[in-house]
């Protein structure tokens, strides 16, 4: 089955410390990500991040009701971090995180490698844009927490 992968990068006014701290706590993925999933952290806090590491959650994806896990497989403060999702609405879901400190604040990169259960025709219908839309979201979240 093929696989897509989708990239983005986002400066923010931040040190490298600050913009790793939000993303180190997991409940803060609640904040960035959009209403329409109902995405909820199920995990209670505090998550001690590391290699390792299992996250639950709970999202809404067309009105269906979706349970996810992730594991944090690499841990690189404050420089990355990787999860992979173990349960969920992919068939695979590796989403690289990194953080480089440019121009007085921090450049945020995602690479995310993702194969669609229904394949390349489910791609190109559906999840290529909710993909966009989901981190399209994010970005203007960070803007406006990191402005």
């Amino acid at each position: 089955m093929k696989e897509f992968s989708f990239r983005s990068e986002q400066w923010l006014p931040r040190s490298i410390e600050d913009i790793f701290a939000f993303f180190s706590n997991a409940h803060n993925l609640q904040t960035i990500t959009p209403p329409w999933l109902r995405f909820e952290v199920l995990t209670p806090s505090p998550l001690a991040m590391r290699p390792g590491t299992l996250i639950d959650y709970r999202i809404r994806l067309r009105g269906l009701p979706i349970r996810w896990r992730t594991e944090i497989v690499e841990w690189k403060p404050p420089h990355s971090f990787v999860d992979v999702q173990l349960r969920g609405p992919y068939k695979l879901w590796h989403h690289t995180h990194t953080f480089e400190e440019r121009d007085g604040g921090t450049v945020c990169g995602d690479l995310v490698r993702y194969r669609p259960r229904g394949g390349a025709l489910m791609n190109w219908l559906f999840v290529r844009r909710d993909v966009e839309n989901i981190f399209a979201f994010r970005g203007r979240q960070l803007a406006e927490l990191f402005r």
